[in-house]
């Protein structure tokens, strides 16, 4: 995998890499310290690759709820079943919808879930619960579903059983449990404006959450959050472990700085909270100086300009024989400190008051205006902003699941398909979010064609591959 990527970055001309998302695989770790290395040859890996590994927060999200939902019994199981039973034929959709009709509400297709992706869960018990009433009036049309659910469905080596009102209950309550992860990936999964600023206030969202529900009355969810809980303090309960960026991204933001970034890490670790603010204010510091010491030997084109002037250092070295060492290493030590003024540049952001907040604040735009005000700090929000914080957007990009190809394109040689897929982004460039999650109504609209006997291929013409 890393001699794959570095090949790639030589084709491509690129040597700096700030971060790499990846899923949270121990594959994955060994690859970013592989590519760490190149890049240490390269003599481009900032901060000695610290913060190269960025590790996708919706896998870790997943992976957390995933075992939640371990505790919460048969109640999944046995809507799952009984959602794959009704869509397994055409005939059973039909008897579905004659069902959706003679309660009098709206027909919709239910969703199947996928059990490792638990934001489809949360679709598929939602959509279920939408449609309860219409589920019950199926089992009493349709005897055989009863059977399969007692004796041919299973899970965890069991049979799940009759769908009760138990299970009702419970599905209903885990749905609403489930609804604000759901929200959260979507928010941190748009694709038009800055997510890695909202890294960390989503993480210490969950905690807050799962903290409250700990102590709930609710047996179940108390068992659910108990057991997430766990899996959270394996993935963010150790903050000197974690990523510095997830926290100087927030700080970057206008809205929040140090003062959010200190309270949320109280709110979540306790006193340990204070130590860590520390350490993230140093580390941002010492990042800060980098982009100073770049910026520097860039205008300077190399050769770093001190405030003493070019003809006492002349004298010096003619002078004093041998001292031109020394004074080479007093230019550089200047370098690397950036004077007083770019210090107090950073200083000057952090003790401004916080930015109000507002809906229609961008906050790159704000970046973008003052970057007069702060030019080499606005460098380093550029690239800190930029960093996404997950890879479903990549996989979003890159997946052909869903597209169809018409006649035309499916003879295209391969070579050219794959140039497509890789630039169907930037071909399809429109103004709209990239959609992650399947497009439920045009499911529906082929479900639709497929009971009515009727060609999709006018409805698919527009999710054709470009």
């Amino acid at each position: 995998m890393t001699r794959c990527i570095i090949n790639f970055l030589r084709e491509w001309g690129l040597q700096k890499i700030f971060t790499v998302t990846v899923d949270n695989a121990s594959s994955n770790d060994v690859t970013v310290e592989k590519l760490s290395d190149k890049l240490d040859d390269w003599g481009t890996n900032s901060m000695n690759g610290q913060h190269l590994q960025m590790r996708c927060m919706s896998h870790i999200v997943n992976l957390i709820v995933k075992d939640g939902l371990k505790e919460s019994g048969i109640s999944i199981a046995c809507v799952r079943y009984a959602v794959k039973y009704i869509r397994q034929s055409p005939a059973r959709l039909r008897k579905f919808q004659e069902c959706c009709e003679s309660i009098n509400i709206v027909k919709k297709s239910l969703c199947l879930d996928v059990p490792t992706r638990c934001n489809s869960t949360y679709l598929m018990l939602s959509r279920a619960i939408e449609y309860e009433r219409a589920i019950k009036e199926y089992f009493d049309r349709d005897t055989d579903l009863s059977g399969y659910l007692m004796f041919d469905a299973i899970s965890d080596r069991q049979p799940v059983g009759m769908l009760t009102r138990t299970d009702w209950d419970d599905v209903k309550r885990i749905s609403q449990f489930l609804e604000i992860f759901y929200n959260l990936t979507l928010k941190v999964s748009r694709s038009l404006y800055v997510t890695s600023n909202a890294h960390f206030l989503e993480i210490g969202q969950v905690a807050v959450y799962l903290n409250r529900l700990i102590t709930t009355e609710d047996e179940l969810l108390s068992e659910m959050t108990s057991s997430m809980w766990k899996f959270f303090e394996k993935y963010w309960g150790e903050p000197t472990k974690m990523n510095k960026v997830i926290f100087i991204a927030c700080v970057l933001d206008p809205h929040y700085k140090f003062t959010t970034v200190s309270f949320v890490l109280k709110k979540i670790f306790g006193d340990e909270g204070t130590i860590i603010e520390k350490e993230v204010h140093t580390y941002m510091s010492s990042l800060f100086n980098k982009y100073v010491s770049k910026s520097v030997s860039k205008d300077t084109g190399g050769k770093v300009s001190t405030s003493l002037p070019s003809s006492s250092f002349s004298t010096m070295e003619t002078s004093t024989p041998g001292l031109g060492e020394l004074l080479d290493e007093i230019r550089k030590h200047k370098a690397a400190s950036g004077g007083v003024d770019s210090k107090t540049k950073l200083e000057k952001y952090l003790a401004e008051d916080p930015e109000n907040e507002r809906p229609d604040f961008d906050i790159l735009a704000w970046w973008k205006v003052n970057s007069p005000r702060f030019p080499i700090l606005a460098k380093m929000a550029r690239d800190v902003l930029a960093i996404p914080i997950l890879s479903v957007a990549y996989e979003s990009s890159f997946s052909t699941g869903g597209h169809i190809l018409d006649q035309f394109r499916s003879s295209l040689t391969p070579k050219l398909v794959e140039t497509l897929v890789c630039l169907q982004d930037w071909l399809q460039s429109e103004s709209l979010p990239v959609n992650v999650e399947e497009d439920l109504n045009f499911l529906e609209i082929l479900e639709e064609d497929g009971l009515n006997g009727s060609s999709s291929a006018a409805s698919m013409a527009n999710f054709a591959l470009v």
